[in-house]
């Protein structure tokens, strides 16, 4: 094993699948002169050359669209988004096209494309930055999302991700790309679809993803000097979603709390719920309690923006909730 950034783990990620497939291509805003916004493709303009390496304009509709076009003659491009704000700008080519094209073709053409980039709040970036946009995506019938947590998730699934024959979203943070993790030095990938019990626990179940998973470690910890223990699942894919491992810890623990970093209307922590109280209602010992952002644009002032986020004092208290403390 060797210790890198979760930067470094998407940048080895991208450089080991185009050694071993040369139709596989990167294409965004600053990716290759620059290195990336994030020097997450630093070296790879100089090992592939600006034929696999392609800066674009800032013009996210025109470069999607020429990504999934170029994916009918035989090309499997990976494009990175600055941010995926920015993604609303190609959403059209994302849902109309590159999700669509299987059907519509008659299975004739896949659309093998990765879209990645930071999901989520960032900072204080204002309200047009800081949104995240996992349930937007994963409502469309067609595509994959992942969103990984950490350096070793990261560089497995995108790899995955990278050789996967249907259209995948992968979205990171800016917030993650410095975090270190160990990876390991060889070959491996992880399966799409499958979460990971990040900690196993006996009392309450504590579902999440992304950066935001980090405050339900926090949660647990302090819960854990209190002698109550909290099992936390890592979906690591939201679609599909690996209903299963969150059924069979629901029905060990008999409680359920669900953070996710969203808006609280209608996304995925609401179809988990729905899923573990159509399946699993006769398990429960309490309402599910789901946790997510106030329902309002992201503040910019930092002390509105903390009130806005999750944080683990709103886990624990969820969880003494659902333990009836």
């Amino acid at each position: 094993m060797k210790t890198i950034q979760f930067r470094e783990a998407i940048c080895e990620a991208m450089s080991e699948e185009m050694r071993r497939d040369e139709t596989v291509y990167l294409m965004g805003e600053e990716v290759a002169e620059y290195n990336g916004a994030y020097k997450a493709s630093k070296g790879m303009l100089d090992e592939f050359g600006a034929k696999r390496v392609i800066d674009t304009p800032i013009a996210e509709l025109g470069f999607a669209g020429i990504a999934i076009g170029s994916t009918m003659t035989g090309c499997r491009p990976i494009v990175e988004y600055m941010t995926f704000n920015f993604s609303l700008v190609g959403i059209d080519q994302i849902i109309n096209n590159a999700a669509k094209i299987r059907q519509m073709s008659g299975g004739q053409f896949n659309c093998p494309i990765v879209f990645r980039g930071p999901t989520g709040s960032a900072g204080q970036l204002g309200a047009t930055h800081s949104q995240a946009f996992e349930n937007w995506f994963a409502n469309t019938p067609g595509l994959k999302v992942v969103v990984p947590s950490n350096p070793y998730d990261a560089k497995g699934l995108l790899k995955s991700a990278i050789r996967d024959n249907d259209p995948v979203i992968f979205m990171e943070s800016e917030q993650m790309y410095g975090d270190k993790g160990e990876v390991p030095e060889g070959e491996y990938t992880i399966p799409l679809g499958v979460a990971e019990i990040k900690r196993e626990g006996t009392d309450v179940t504590i579902v999440s993803f992304g950066k935001i998973i980090k405050e339900a470690y926090k949660a647990a910890d302090e819960l854990e000097k209190e002698g109550i223990s909290c099992e936390i699942i890592d979906l690591r894919t939201v679609r599909p979603l690996d209903k299963e491992a969150i059924l069979k810890s629901v029905k060990k623990t008999n409680r359920l709390v669900v953070l996710e970093e969203a808006w609280p209307f209608g996304n995925v922590a609401t179809e988990i719920t729905y899923i573990v109280q159509a399946e699993a209602f006769d398990y429960l010992d309490a309402p599910v309690v789901k946790i997510n952002t106030a329902d309002t644009p992201a503040p910019y002032s930092p002390v509105l923006l903390a009130e806005w986020l999750p944080n683990s004092d709103e886990v624990v208290k969820a969880v003494k909730k659902v333990m009836y403390k």
